[in-house]
């Protein structure tokens, strides 16, 4: 019935373009870093605004929200996104990626404080700094976490 309306889009739908085009993207790094980027984000957002409203410094409330994020990314990134790239459990590897992945977060956490604080300092609305900070944040741990810590061995 809906594909009399639009036979063209049928014959593509029909044919597995939008099915291809679907795997295509799900088959995507950074699209699935960026997909739970935001469940991440979502969880430090929230408890962020949460302690901001309850009266807690800025740069304090910034640093937990970004550290319930931490924890969500990890679980959700080595699981979904880099899990072809996750060291076994139980080896030196796989420690040292857990160690690797918490310094890239204490790095973008560094950042974040350091954005979020300097941004309040000088009179800029801390939920607007806190945006700055999450768009530098993500671009640095993301190249972190993808060219060093999960770094692809198929080559070598």
């Amino acid at each position: 019935m809906v594909w009399s309306i639009c036979p063209a889009f049928a014959d593509e739908f029909r044919g597995g373009a939008m099915i291809k085009l679907a795997n295509r993207l799900r088959g995507n790094v950074f699209i699935r870093y960026v997909a739970i980027s935001v469940g991440a984000l979502a969880a430090d957002m929230a408890v962020f605004l949460l302690l901001l409203s309850s009266g807690v410094p800025s740069v304090a409330a910034s640093a937990i929200g970004y550290s319930v994020g931490i924890l969500a990314h990890w679980i959700l990134s080595s699981r979904t996104v880099f899990q072809d790239r996750v060291s076994e459990r139980g080896t030196t590897a796989r420690t040292q990626q857990k160690a690797m992945f918490v310094m890239s977060a204490l790095l973008g956490l560094l950042l974040t404080m350091a954005i979020v604080g300097a941004g309040t300092a000088v009179g800029i609305d801390p939920r607007l700094a806190k945006i700055f900070a999450i768009g530098v944040s993500f671009l640095l741990t993301y190249l972190l976490r993808n060219v060093v810590i999960f770094r692809s061995t198929r080559n070598g």
